[in-house]
């Protein structure tokens, strides 16, 4: 990986000072969830640089192009213990600043303490614990409540609210948005924003639970003094409105955007050639992380055995496209089911690598258990591809609809289910064509850039 210090030095993606241009654009500060960004690069496994030059998957990247389209600036402001000084970088895709501040010294010296105290913990639960092991709460579930709690502290520790506050102030942004409400971060910006009188947003991307008890009364705080949220699916808009009561008037249902040009056609032919894959093949698709339970790839696996086994004389193909923890596993169970026609392209990609193995096949498929509001299914939609996916939270809300949206919702953690829609869509070419220009419909009027840009702007800046 990348050392920090060299790549400050590197004046492809070294930020220029300041102009008078940026102080007069409209600015909205974004701002990640994590405690340092370093955790997420390194969970990835991507180098810094890489996350300058090329990451494009995540809501950030989405947002940047949509206000863009509306004349708003957006900077990311990332916090890192890899850094002892502010800096600036260019997003290179978007041309977005990332303004990237050292994690506080308060912070550092609690994570050195907190990886000591879980290293004596993990490694002497028994001796730890002896005495409450006949207690209703187990060992394991008190050390998970004590990882929890350090793993909030350590989320407000790391803000170093005073640079975060002069830095905000020198872009000239007029609003904080936060990715996900349900992190400490967000409890802090609220605060931060009420000492700037700055309003706070937030957007949903997945997270519904509040990681401990410690966060509970800042969480109450927080909703309470936000000034609003963006939230796609229509069960998590419920779900908060229960919780914290939160007013209508507060919550914007605003979709995930997705750049068009990006995935602006390729000859199918010329896509499957580059992939040697036939042209008379029945290609089935998923593109994504490899957690094997939270995306429902062990149902993948056993639906695809059932297409399979129903199809013997038929060509047909599984690309998997993605990496992530589960890689061995599924490894495995691909192996152990002796599965046919499986491709997989076990590395993290960017939209260049995965874009042909969504042209080359005919149905996308998302079996997960657990989402947020997925940005895959759309990805593939684009491609004018139909899909094929498990009711997870969020999918719903893009398959509004269903069929007339390009797409097909089944069961989660229903194999067969998932076996006989995918089994239709394959089997039904006519069909099959008419869901994708239905899809990519459905993006174009409901996910484009220029039409989010027009929404956010109104509830941030205007609102």
């Amino acid at each position: 990986m990348l050392d920090y210090k060299t790549l400050k030095k590197q004046d492809i993606i070294q930020e220029p000072p300041l102009d008078a241009k940026n102080q007069t654009e409209p600015a909205i500060a974004f701002l990640h969830c994590m405690d340092l960004i370093d955790d997420f690069l390194d969970h990835i496994d991507i180098s810094f640089e890489t996350y300058c030059n090329e990451f494009v998957a995540n809501w950030m990247y989405g947002y940047t192009l949509a206000l863009q389209t509306v004349g708003v600036r957006t900077v990311l402001f990332c916090i890192s213990a890899r850094f002892t000084e502010v800096s600036r970088f260019t997003h290179v895709p978007t041309g977005a600043t990332i303004c990237v501040l050292p994690a506080s010294k308060s912070y550092l010296a609690y994570r050195a303490v907190r990886r000591k105290a879980l290293s004596f913990y993990g490694a002497r639960e028994g001796q730890a614990f002896k005495d409450i092991q006949d207690s209703n709460v187990t060992r394991r579930s008190l050390l998970t409540r004590f990882k929890n709690l350090a793993q909030s502290l350590g989320t407000y520790l790391s803000t170093p609210l005073d640079l975060l506050a002069r830095e905000i102030k020198r872009e000239g942004c007029q609003a904080i948005l936060c990715q996900e409400y349900e992190y400490a971060r967000f409890d802090t910006c609220v605060l931060l924003g009420q000492l700037m009188k700055l309003p706070v947003f937030a957007t949903f991307q997945g997270g519904t639970e509040t990681h401990s008890l410690l966060e509970y009364p800042f969480r109450q705080f927080a909703f309470r003094n936000c000034t609003g949220l963006i939230i796609a699916p229509q069960t998590e808009i419920q779900r908060v409105r229960k919780r914290y009561n939160t007013p209508d008037a507060k919550i914007a249902r605003i979709f995930n955007p997705i750049d068009l040009a990006k995935w602006s056609p390729i000859d199918r032919s010329e896509a499957r050639a580059a992939l040697d894959i036939p042209l008379d093949a029945k290609v089935v698709v998923y593109h994504g992380r490899i957690d094997l339970h939270r995306k429902g790839l062990d149902i993948l696996l056993k639906a695809w055995y059932q297409i399979c086994h129903a199809r013997p004389k038929t060509d047909l193909r599984l690309l998997l496209v993605g990496t992530g923890p589960d890689t061995e596993t599924l490894r495995q169970q691909i192996a152990a089911m002796q599965l046919r026609g499986v491709m997989w392209r076990n590395e993290f990609v960017n939209h260049s690598v995965v874009k042909p193995y969504l042209f080359a096949a005919d149905v996308y498929t998302l079996p997960s258990r657990h989402e947020g509001f997925p940005i895959a299914p759309i990805e593939a939609m684009a491609c004018g591809l139909p899909v094929v996916a498990a009711d997870a939270p969020g999918v719903p809300d893009i398959l509004e609809g269903g069929e007339m949206s390009g797409g097909l919702v089944v069961p989660r953690e229903d194999a067969t289910a998932l076996a006989l829609a995918l089994g239709r869509v394959l089997d039904d070419e006519t069909w099959r064509h008419e869901l994708g220009r239905r899809a990519r419909r459905r993006i174009e009027e409901y996910f484009a850039p220029d039409v989010i840009g027009k929404q956010l702007c109104e509830f941030l800046i205007r609102g």
